[in-house]
This record gives structure tokens, C-alpha cells and sequence, in this order.
């Protein structure tokens, strides 16, 4: 989609659409008032009917309108007269352009911009109705014959005042980047994973590089990570064809001596479970269990839209977990590129053990923090269901910035508790831990081993197991957490720019 300012007066406009807001009560927003003076009280005419009661989420799309160059009029319900949350803000964004879908609408002009959101400004208003409408409108049609689209809106502009231009540009800005992020996170995300193999997706991450002005991406091989005693990570790609991939994306935005942000993604590209195999029933989303990994990519490519001045390096273990006469074996013992040894209760738990070595060589970069981002355990979804990313870490400061930036995008994480008791679930009789603590704090004990590799520097851990993609009838990736990433660096970005 192509996405603009407008700042033009209603009456000037041409466009096959207009979203305008109305309240409970048929109290009209300031554009729907001035499209119903334009049109002798037509919107009056309608809301009086009862056919929308201006509940948020309420839409009634108008198709014949009376004059002037405005084919259509869509009224979307925003709740009572007041400042909107956030949450019903992009509830309000969503039923708009979900209303739109399978219509032959191609340009809309957007008024819901206008509303007053609770301590949100123009600039993260016009940027959230991008980054709502650009998700709402992904359809995946890459190995698909027919590659038409549900949604066939090209341009959208965004109504603004010309006092509120330079927040409207710069909130559009940053929503085509980071919509441009979740895209791609999303695409990958989707790719089948005979598709999508860790070479793959490094093939994908050395493009970006090629894209993106200050990122530049390095691969390290088995021979690379046999050399740095990475004994952990290569256990897990022992059981496949398709030879293990460190994925090292290094931008280059901030001050030359200033410690960088590591975000280390989770990049397996298929999941069968190992020697401890997953029963068949939803075996197929397995493919999902790189999407740390499209994260990572996908904030990166956002990061260099946006030009942020910060030093960031992504790191991305990326394999296959396959049942194999090479693969790991219950109670084998792996030694780490820690020097710790790790009993290996379940070949199922194995993004932990890509993920440890990457975050001992993490260590390398001197990093301000690191934050690893995975598909780490079912047992997030127990916890918290497919609402709110699992969030543990060993710095309050950190978590506490991670929290409030998901405030802010509409994009929520919970904190769990990382205490030394449940530490005790992890003790092997053979080995210095085991890699997995049972079915009791799944997710807790499974950040508690990663603790244990992540001490020389501030780290937090986002489990994204039951948020990064859908199941059922509308399956697919979700781009998660994208969002709230985006956000958090954005957030660092202007504490640096003062």
C-alpha cells in the first residue's frame, strides 16, 4: 500500500472512501460534522436509522453519497465521547479496515487520526493506523498459483491538520518501517520449512544486508562454531541434512564506541521434536519455531528504515530439530561453549540449546543488553494464553522498559518471576543442569537455564511460543514482537537524542 499526509479540507478530497468516527449517542466526530453539513445532514440521516449505535468497532459502510467526489463514507464506531485507549484505538483501526476487505475500494482517506487517544500524540496516532492496516491487509500468496489478494486498497492517506503534519510525517515514517519489519517477519514466518532451511534464511538475512545502508551480515558455519566449542547448539543439528547457521547481522547507527543492543532470535526452521517426537496433530506449525528469528530480520530492516542511532547486532542460531541415528538421545551430555555440561532429558527442548551458546558468544560484544526472542515453551500459553509474550529477565530495569514499550504498541508482555528457587529444577545427577526442569514452570525453568549463560551482562528473555503465529482458521504468523521491539528501540533511540 502506498501511505501519505492529507491535509487538504474534506470537500476538496477524492478518494473511493472515507473512514470518519462516530460516538455513542449519534454524536459525530469533527469530520463526520463537516461531511454532514457538506451532504445536508446525510450522516445524521443514517446513524437515525439505529444501524450503528457508535459502539467501538461498529461500522456501517455507506456506498451511495449524495454530491460532491466522495464515492463511499465509512462510519466506524468509537465508543463513548472521550479519549479512546489505546487498545480501543487499534480496535477501532481494525474493524475499519477489516470492513473493506473484499470491497473493490483502492483509494481511502483515513479521519480516525483525529480522535484523541489517552497520552498518545499525532505522531504515534498516523503511525499506528499504518502498522494496523498494513498487518490487517498481509495475505500470504508466495507458493500459492493464484496471488490475488483479498484487499485491493492502494493508497491510504491520512487526514491531518497542517499544524500536525510534521508529527503525521514523522509517525508515518516510522509506521511504513516497521510494517515493512512485520512483513517480512511474517513472510518468513509463513514459508514452509522445506522452503525456509537455516541456509535460507541466511540467504535472506545477507539481502537485508545488501538493503540496508550500516548492516552488515556474516554467516558462520558447523567448522566455524565446531572451532568456538559450540557443542550445545550443534548437538541439536546433528539429526538433520540441513547443516546448522549462525546468522550475525551487525548495524551500525550509534556513536562508534557505544555498546550495542544484542537481539539473539531462536531461528528453527522446522521442529519435528528430535528423538523425543512430537505427536502428529499440529506438527505442521512447527515451521513457526524460527520466528525469534524473522524477528530479529524484520527489526532490523525497521531499525535501518528508520535510521535509529544505535548500535544493534542480531544473532540468529538457526537448524533443524529431526529424529535421526545421529541425533541427540535422552540422557545424552553436551558440553557448551560455556564449558557447562548439560544432560539432555528431551531432544524437544532443544531451542535452549541453541540458544545458550549464542549468548555465551554474545559475551564477545561487550553488549549494553541482550534480549533473546523464541518459541520457547507450550507452557506460555498455559500461563498466559495468546494474549500477552512471556517476559523474564535478570535486570528489573530492562524488564521494566521491555513492559512499557508493549504498553505503548499495543503489543503486551507479562513478567514472570526468574527466582532462585525454581532454579532447583534443573539439577542433573550426571551433568551441571539438565535441559529441561518437567512439566511444573515450564517457561520459568526453561529461562532459568538460559540465566545461566546470560550472566556477565543485563538480559532479558521474550517467550513468544503462544504468540508468534495463529492456529485454526485464520493460521498464520502474527509478526510478534515486532511491535513491541520496535518500540522499545525507538524508546532508547530518543533517550540518546535527548
Amino acid at each position: 500500500m502506498d501511505y501519505s499526509i492529507e491535509t487538504a479540507p474534506l470537500e476538496e478530497l477524492q478518494c473511493d472512501c472515507i473512514i470518519v468516527g462516530v460516538y455513542q449517542d449519534r454524536q459525530l466526530s469533527p469530520s463526520a460534522t463537516a461531511l454532514n453539513s457538506s451532504t445536508g445532514g446525510f450522516i445524521n440521516t443514517i446513524v437515525s436509522r439505529g444501524d450503528l449505535a457508535g459502539k467501538n468497532g461498529e461500522t456501517v459502510l455507506i456506498n451511495a453519497v449524495p454530491g460532491g467526489t466522495i464515492e463511499r463514507i465509512l462510519l466506524v464506531g468509537l465508543g463513548e465521547n472521550k479519549p479512546l485507549s489505546g487498545k480501543n484505538y487499534k480496535k477501532a483501526l481494525l474493524a475499519a479496515v477489516n470492513s473493506l476487505k473484499k470491497t473493490q475500494i483502492k483509494s481511502v482517506v483515513c479521519c480516525l487520526a483525529e480522535c484523541d487517544v489517552t497520552d498518545r500524540d499525532m505522531q504515534w496516532k498516523s503511525r499506528h493506523i499504518v502498522e494496523v492496516f498494513n498487518d490487517a491487509a498481509y495475505q500470504f500468496t508466495y507458493t500459492k498459483s493464484d496471488k490475488e489478494t483479498e484487499i485491493k486498497i492502494e493508497k491510504i492517506s491520512i487526514a491531518a491538520t497542517e499544524t500536525e503534519r510534521t508529527a503525521a510525517n514523522f509517525g508515518l515514517l516510522q509506521g511504513k518501517a516497521i510494517a515493512e519489519g512485520m512483513v517480512l517477519t511474517k513472510h518468513l514466518g509463513d514459508l514452509p520449512g522445506n522452503i525456509c532451511t537455516p541456509a535460507y534464511l541466511a540467504e535472506q538475512a545477507i539481502e537485508l544486508g545488501k538493503k540496508c545502508a550500516g548492516l552488515t551480515v556474516k554467516v558462520l558455519e558447523e567448522s566455524d562454531m565446531t572451532a568456538l566449542g559450540m557443542g550445545a547448539l550443534l548437538s541439536v543439528s546433528r539429526g538433520s541434512r540441513q547443516p546448522a547457521k549462525l546468522i550475525t547481522l551487525d548495524y551500525q547507527g550509534g556513536e562508534k564506541n557505544a555498546k550495542p543492543i544484542v537481539l539473539i532470535g531462536k531461528g528453527l526452521t522446522f521442529d519435528a521434536g528430535g528423538i523425543s517426537l512430537k505427536q502428529a496433530q499440529g506438527m505442521d506449525e512447527m515451521k513457526y519455531d524460527m520466528c525469534g528469528g524473522a524477528t530479529v530480520l524484520g527489526i532490523l530492516l525497521a531499525v535501518a528504515q528508520m535510521q535509529l542511532p544505535l548500535n544493534i547486532i542480531g544473532l540468529i542460531p538457526s537448524s533443524e530439530n529431526m529424529p535421526d541415528g545421529d541425533a541427540n538421545k535422552p540422557g545424552d551430555i553436551v558440553t557448551s561453549m560455556s564449558g557447562k555440561t548439560i544432560e539432555v532429558l528431551n531432544t524437544d527442548a532443544e531451542g535452549r540449546l541453541l540458544l545458550c551458546d549464542t549468548l555465551t558468544y554474545a559475551e564477545r560484544y561487550s553488549p549494553e543488553v541482550v534480549i533473546d526472542i523464541a518459541t520457547l515453551t507450550g507452557a506460555v500459553g498455559v500461563a498466559l494464553g495468546n494474549v500477552a509474550i512471556g517476559l523474564l529477565g535478570n535486570d528489573d530495569i530492562l524488564c521494566n522498559e521491555l513492559t512499557a514499550a508493549g504498553e505503548i504498541a499495543n503489543d503486551n508482555a507479562w513478567r514472570l518471576p526468574l527466582w532462585e528457587e525454581y532454579q532447583e529444577l534443573l539439577k542433573s545427577n550426571f551433568a551441571d543442569m539438565t535441559n529441561s526442569g518437567g512439566r511444573e514452570a515450564g517457561t520459568i525453568s526453561a529461562a532459568c537455564f538460559l540465566s545461566r549463560f546470560a550472566e556477565k551482562f543485563r538480559w532479558a528473555h521474550l517467550d513468544i511460543a503462544a504468540t508468534a503465529w495463529r492456529s485454526g482458521p485464520t493460521k498464520g504468523a502474527t509478526g510478534r514482537p515486532v511491535l513491541l521491539l520496535s518500540q522499545y528501540l525507538i524508546n532508547r533511540a530518543q533517550n540518546i537524542s535527548g
